[in-house]
């Protein structure tokens, strides 16, 4: 029996697909991606960016491929990053040729603009010649025009029967390697386009709520829409669109995984919003651990509260507790068991201290 029945998330197992060398699907772990900003054509910037992504956790990066040029570059790219490539495609389909013989692990096609029947079978097939997977990406805004009068405006079925009307097509042409993602700007429609989609199929899907917004807004919006069909064990990757450093979608991305305690990458820190009866400066406190725990990848549990009403019970729960106590004498927790008496002015020290040990032990055990 597990110890917290309120906490199991069923995901649904669909089935499994390859992104280069990274699995999506089949219950593998949920992958977080992100999409670059740099001309694609620049070269060098976008490798960078890339490089930016993975370090803060990047599994997969979609690139815009807007014209041959940006095809040809990512022959350069995918040759000097790490993560698989996803060549982000629209309008012309012999953008998705090129780039699939170009290196890109992925091929993101969006129904309602590539065209005919014809120009997917085309891509079908170069796909398959390149060991290439493809993700069906339906988006409320670029729907097909027979979709929408059929419909009169965007709406769960309208996205559904789009993504399911390529589905057919993938698979009558004997190609199974494929993702689908149904987005939409609004949470609602999204969230019941996803619910739809995943009784109609068992491919892995793409989770994302598009044009979200800047970064406060847009992870908000995002943590609601993703946050809920995870937790109705939707999904198999996500991607947060924000009007943002793409950095910042990784970040946001690994945040929503580690509230449901999926995924977990990094130091998960539970911390008081403080008042008056805070015994050390709680914000800054946080802030600054938020910061020099950074390049922490190991999944460590963290509490940061301010007094005795509710720090001594958050600490049980996490592996590293600091309550705050009377005459500066506030208290470091580990494991949930009191362990030693810290002045405010070395709170930060002794924390980041801890942490590092814990990650070493943790590292010892793997």
């Amino acid at each position: 029996m597990e110890v917290r029945p309120h906490r199991i998330i069923k995901r649904k197992k669909t089935k499994l697909v390859k992104v280069g060398n990274v699995d999506v699907g089949n219950n593998s772990t949920i992958t977080v991606q992100s999409m670059t900003n740099t001309l694609t054509t620049d070269v060098k910037s976008t490798i960078a960016q890339i490089n930016d992504l993975e370090k803060v956790g990047a599994d997969i990066v979609r690139v815009s491929c807007p014209d041959e040029s940006s095809t040809l570059a990512l022959k350069e790219i995918t040759k000097n990053v790490n993560v698989p490539i996803v060549a982000d495609i629209h309008f012309h389909h012999k953008r998705a040729l090129e780039a699939a013989r170009n290196g890109a692990a992925c091929l993101r096609i969006n129904p309602g603009n590539i065209g005919s029947s014809e120009r997917v079978i085309e891509i079908i097939k170069t796909a398959k010649d390149h060991n290439c997977s493809i993700r069906i990406g339906v988006n409320a805004g670029s729907l097909d025009k027979s979709l929408l009068e059929k419909y009169k405006e965007p709406c769960p079925e309208a996205l559904v029967e789009s993504a399911m009307y390529n589905v057919k097509l993938l698979e009558d042409n004997d190609f199974y390697n494929f993702k689908i993602s149904v987005k939409s700007s609004d949470v609602f429609l999204s969230i019941k386009a996803y619910e739809q989609l995943s009784k109609a199929c068992d491919y892995p899907l793409h989770l994302g709520i598009t044009e979200a917004g800047g970064l406060f807004t847009g992870s908000i919006k995002s943590s609601i829409g993703i946050g809920q069909l995870l937790m109705k064990g939707i999904g198999d990757t996500i991607r947060v669109s924000l009007s943002a450093d793409p950095v910042e979608e990784i970040k946001a991305g690994y945040e929503i995984l580690k509230s449901l305690g999926i995924g977990a990458r990094g130091v998960q820190v539970i911390s008081c919003p403080s008042c008056a009866r805070q015994a050390f400066p709680v914000i800054d406190t946080v802030k600054i651990l938020e910061s020099k725990l950074s390049h922490i990848k190991t999944p460590i549990t963290l509490s940061i509260i301010g007094c005795v009403v509710n720090g001594p019970g958050e600490a049980s729960q996490t592996e590293i507790g600091l309550t705050g106590g009377g005459q500066d004498q506030n208290l470091l927790y580990l494991s949930g068991v009191p362990h030693e008496k810290v002045p405010s002015n070395d709170i930060i020290q002794k924390i980041v201290s801890l942490v590092e040990e814990k990650v070493k032990e943790k590292n010892k055990q793997k």
